[in-house]
């Protein structure tokens, strides 16, 4: 089969190639998956470096999120037949024609979704919704601004803040994006963090503030979502994309009255496993019933690896980039 396979780690994916290679067979307990689509996540790009906390050995086949057709079983798998739709994955193995996973960490895919769709879905939703529900305890009615509201983490949380009822603020840096997103997504207001925001967001919330920030990015938008958060509000720290990490004197959130909130969605799950799989049954099941809508920016073939990866890097995405190894 065709995979691409990190040999070394280096910088500017140069420790990166694509190879033809033997096609794994599952062990017990695992499935085979022909993949149909596999979605390129920051973390992606950071495993190629040895920049992320999961450092796997060398070498390996990136790629974290999956969806696809159940090719062969493994013994004792009783889950699934040839044939079925599934989607998931683990922490490595996606780029691939083929990629053998443990059964338990897949699922049926929702027919409402395709497998470009569900295949960026799960991490992204699932972050969402550990923010929103979980760590803010968001109330239908509240203004919840989104950083970084045109990738893949921040473009979940924008849609799932309009289905659970909140009034959502898509903060970007990209005019054109957030067009996009007030078309699509009929968010309530955008602002342009690039000429800074503190004033714009008190405006819209009549001099208040937003009672939820949702960050992913970190940085500047950090510091300044300090001073436009309403008090009693949650500002939620989901990542660092812009590279660096902010810190707060304590007398702000003192005087402010607001929280400083850590996401960690796969950690929420592995420290509260019942609440981990209400989780996973609450995102599923808005896309069984078609609540959600996930956007596929653009699809790679698996030679066009490269591009894949720098749609993202650059930041030229709108919702997910997604590599499908049946193109080209």
């Amino acid at each position: 089969m065709r995979a691409l396979v990190v040999e070394q780690l280096a910088a500017d994916y140069a420790g990166c190639a694509l190879k033809e290679i033997p096609t794994p067979e599952p062990k017990p307990g695992e499935v085979r998956v022909r993949v149909k689509a596999a979605a390129v996540n920051f973390p992606d790009l950071l495993q190629t470096r040895g920049e992320y906390q999961h450092k796997p050995p060398l070498p390996f086949i990136p790629g974290l999120e999956i969806a696809g057709e159940v090719e062969a079983l493994g013994e004792g798998v009783d889950r699934f037949q040839v044939g079925d739709a599934v989607v998931g994955g683990a922490r490595i193995g996606g780029f691939s024609e083929f990629a053998v996973t443990p059964a338990a960490g897949l699922r049926r895919k929702p027919e409402a979704l395709s497998f470009s769709q569900a295949a960026g879905y799960g991490a992204a939703y699932l972050t969402a919704y550990v923010s929103l529900v979980r760590r803010a305890q968001m109330e239908p009615g509240e203004w919840v601004l989104v950083h970084g509201a045109a990738g893949g983490v921040g473009l979940a949380c924008v849609d799932l803040a309009k289905v659970l009822g909140g009034k959502v603020i898509a903060a970007s840096a990209s005019d054109e994006k957030l067009k996009v997103l007030a078309d699509e997504y009929e968010v309530d207001a955008t602002v342009n963090v690039a000429s800074g925001f503190r004033e714009r967001v008190k405006e819209i919330t009549g001099g208040r503030g937003a009672d939820i920030v949702y960050d992913p990015v970190g940085g500047d938008v950090f510091d300044e979502s300090v001073r436009c958060i309403a008090f009693a509000g949650r500002l939620l720290v989901v990542g660092f994309t812009s590279g660096r990490i902010p810190s707060i004197s304590a007398n702000m959130p003192l005087i402010k009255g607001f929280s400083v909130v850590g996401v960690r969605a796969g950690e929420y799950g592995r420290q509260f496993p019942e609440k981990g799989r209400e989780n996973q049954e609450a995102i599923w099941r808005l896309a069984e019933e078609g609540k959600v809508k996930p956007r596929v920016d653009a699809e790679y073939a698996l030679g066009d690896w490269r591009a894949a990866f720098s749609s993202l890097a650059d930041r030229k995405v709108i919702g997910k980039s997604i590599i499908r190894p049946d193109l080209g």
